[in-house]
């Protein structure tokens, strides 16, 4: 405790831009306990610097300094993979690479910014904040999942993504709660710095909830799963098409046929359905007859090649519209499902504000995407059914599965090979990974350059194709879970209300030092 509070009185002796330069340098390095590392031992380390900064900021704007400086620093090395897309074409996006990292995580610090100015707000002094801070972080980490259309990507509860059992509790309280869980316990060193009676109650706290909910998560993956769905077997297939080559005129032919070919490998059981990622196949599918035929000439009976792909109004319409789409293909060549992306990304499928911004989007062609209708649960000859989640659909908790048409398994097709061997499609995959832990639902999911992989409503890997390799992966498709789990059915109530709970008793401990130290 001696050293804590040492170590407390130098940072926060700091003059103002050395301070900011550990806040920044903090911040990056927690970067760390995000997959693909999960050095989560790094939290307790850095983010007392935070709650020790808060707790002296003098003034609003300094507090919320504290929280921009380290949001800074997390999201720069968070993110950095964003740069990568933008290098893709050097030619016309090449430039813009620095300015959209730097950009995105000075925007995305404004929500660390936040919570560090409601600390402020609220007077909180000592002991208190390490319960505040916490509950403070998960309120803006869902804010950022909606507002300007959203971005809820690194949320820090995905740093336990690497053991099966401590994403089990998500099916009671989703990401959100394991966010509080994990901010608890790395600010809970924190308060070993203050003279303080129970200075330790934080540590014993986080470190009894970490345990509880490691047993709980043991205990439920050894309850008896679901199995598998009879008579389907699945072959996802991951071409590992290099983006910069993906659109090429003279290669396109060439991607497709490759599909083809990995396709009809032959093995000891023949697949009923096949998936291809994201915009696989590189032209509008549902005005190429050619391409569908082939494809029906690889489908077993009675099965379907389910693709991402571009889709389009028909050729002569008055008001040209492209989608980016899923579809199923079946054995005559007929389109017998679809489903078009309703929640496009900013700048790479559309351009906000486009009258006022001379730029172009990131994906091929000039024209906007145009959102497709909200959720929907597609059924498919001879499938159970699903619910089709096109690329960083995966990461929005709460919104991967249609209400009141509940699916029975959730299909995400994505194309990562934007981001090259980069953390940014770990972190995609350990996202989507949690969403089939909070619905209860298996999660199969078709990746151009990876990660591929077949995941059961108990979020546990059955099969996967790793980063970077071509292959095909023949797996069957696991059941859902009897009934939905309780964030399925509640969403984001438990969560908030744990925020509460832990707001009240940060309000409640900082009276009571506040009259202790009022009596002394």
């Amino acid at each position: 405790m001696r050293f804590a509070s040492a170590l407390r009185d130098r940072i926060t002796a700091l003059s103002p831009w050395k301070a900011r330069l550990v806040l920044a340098v903090a911040g990056a390095a927690s970067a760390a306990a995000l997959p693909p590392l999960h050095w989560i031992f790094i939290l307790p380390l850095t983010v007392p610097i935070v709650v020790w900064t808060i707790e002296a900021a003098a003034t609003k704007r300094q507090a919320f300094g504290v929280g921009w400086w380290f949001g800074l620093g997390h999201f720069a090395a968070g993110l950095y993979w964003v740069s990568l897309s933008f290098l893709v074409d050097i030619a016309s996006h090449g430039w813009m690479a620095p300015f959209a990292v730097t950009g995105l995580a000075a925007g995305m610090a404004l929500f660390i910014g936040l919570p560090a100015l409601a600390v402020r707000l609220f007077s909180m002094r000592g002991l208190a904040v390490c319960f505040a801070f916490p509950a403070f972080w998960v309120l803006s980490e869902w804010l950022r999942s909606w507002i300007l259309t959203g971005f809820p990507w690194n949320l820090i509860g995905t740093v336990w993504t690497f053991s099966e059992a401590m994403i089990q509790p998500a099916a009671l309280f989703g990401v959100y709660g394991l966010s509080l869980i994990t901010m608890l316990a790395a600010a809970a060193p924190a308060a070993l710095a203050w003279k303080n009676p129970s200075a330790k109650m934080p540590l014993v706290l986080a470190v009894a909830v970490l345990a509880l909910s490691w047993s709980w998560g043991t205990w439920r993956l050894d309850q008896p799963g679901p199995g598998d769905q009879p008579g389907i077997l699945l072959r996802i297939v991951q071409p590992n098409i290099a983006q910069a080559d993906k659109w090429r005129n003279d290669l396109r032919p060439h991607h497709v046929r490759t599909l083809l070919d990995m396709s009809r490998t032959e093995s000891a059981e023949r697949p009923t359905h096949i998936v291809w990622p994201e915009t696989a196949v590189p032209y509008f599918i549902n005005r190429e007859t050619n391409i569908r035929q082939a494809m029906a000439a690889t489908v077993a009976n009675g099965g379907a090649i389910l693709t991402g792909a571009p889709t389009a109004t028909p050729a002569g319409a008055e008001s040209f519209k492209v989608w980016n789409s899923v579809v199923a293909v079946d054995g005559t060549g007929a389109i017998v499902g679809k489903y078009d992306k309703s929640h496009l990304v900013p700048f790479g499928e559309y351009v906000p504000f486009r009258s006022f911004l001379p730029i172009e989007k990131l994906t091929a062609g000039r024209a906007d995407f145009t959102p497709g209708p909200a959720r929907t649960t597609l059924s498919i000859s001879g499938l159970p059914s699903f619910s089709p989640l096109i690329c960083y659909e995966a990461i929005f908790p709460t919104e991967v599965a249609q209400q009141g048409n509940r699916p029975e398994w959730l299909l995400n097709v994505t194309n990562d090979g934007w981001f090259g061997l980069s953390s940014g499609p770990y972190q995609h995959f350990a996202s989507a990974r949690l969403r089939a832990v909070e619905e209860g639902l298996p999660l199969v999911r078709a990746a151009n350059t990876g990660i591929s992989a077949i995941i059961d409503s108990k979020g546990r890997i059955t099969s996967h194709l790793p980063l970077g390799v071509s292959g095909i992966l023949d797996a069957p498709l696991p059941k859902p879970l009897a009934s939905p789990p309780l964030f399925s059915r509640t969403g984001t109530t438990i969560p908030l209300i744990l925020c509460a709970l832990f707001l009240l008793l940060s309000y409640g401990l900082n009276c009571r030092d506040r009259k202790r130290l009022g009596q002394a």
